[in-house]
């Protein structure tokens, strides 16, 4: 049933229904307007800010396209030089690309010509080998060619077709440009340095005394070197 209240008023006022009656007690902002506001458009509270929701994403991250970003990978990786198959099959795994993908695409690679690790070694041989590039003998390009991920039956056809004489002419120019900075040095401390340059670079003893004996002088070399040693 509804109540009524009192209005003040003329004697001729009459009782207004009450519209809180029925729902129950009056709310708590009722005679507030900014409680009412905020109420009315439900302002989140500071104790109320962890009750929201986060935000969820509408559309989840498309998948990359392994095969087309190994792609791009290997053809940036050729192109002004030739490499191994192992340094691009290096390069893919460390980009993450599967390496399922990285496998079917490099043989891909190889039957169209574009991965040839028997044309990269005789590449690579010609110029390290060069007397205007590193000078390295035989020796010294089979180990090169091996942490490249060449095999060895590979890498031995490319080495073999190294000429004896350019290999030896290799030597003397390395030793002939050596002796230029060496003028204050005596002719033992010379030949040891020498003899060891050429070791390092793969050129094999007897070969390195030979060449060294031409340059310094051969009465040098020999009272400078064991004999077990020429």
């Amino acid at each position: 049933m509804t109540s009524e209240v009192d209005r003040p008023g003329p004697a001729t006022s009459r009782r207004v229904a009450d519209p809180w009656a029925e729902q129950g007690p009056p709310p708590e902002w009722l005679g507030d307007v900014s409680a009412g506001v905020e109420a009315w458009t439900r302002r989140a509270t500071p104790d109320r800010v962890d009750d929201a929701e986060p935000e969820r994403p509408t559309s989840e991250d498309p998948e990359p396209d392994h095969e087309a970003v190994a792609r791009k990978i290997l053809l940036d990786q050729l192109t002004g030089q030739a490499r191994s198959r192992k340094e691009l099959a290096d390069k893919l795994a460390k980009r993450n690309v599967p390496a399922d993908i990285a496998t079917r695409l490099l043989d891909r690679f190889e039957e169209v010509g574009l991965v040839d690790d028997g044309a990269f070694a005789r590449s690579w041989v010609s110029s390290r080998g060069a007397v205007e590039g590193k000078a390295l003998a035989r020796r010294a390009l089979a180990q090169e060619l091996r942490r490249k991920g060449v095999a060895d039956e590979v890498a031995r056809e490319a080495l073999d077709e190294i000429d004896p004489d350019h290999e030896r002419e290799a030597a003397r120019a390395l030793v002939r440009k050596k002796l230029r900075s060496m003028a204050r040095l005596d002719d033992q401390t010379k030949i040891r340095r020498l003899v060891a340059m050429l070791g390092r670079k793969g050129y094999p003893p007897g070969l390195a005394f030979a060449v060294v004996r031409d340059e310094v002088g051969a009465d040098a070399v020999d009272d400078g070197v064991p004999e077990s040693e020429l």
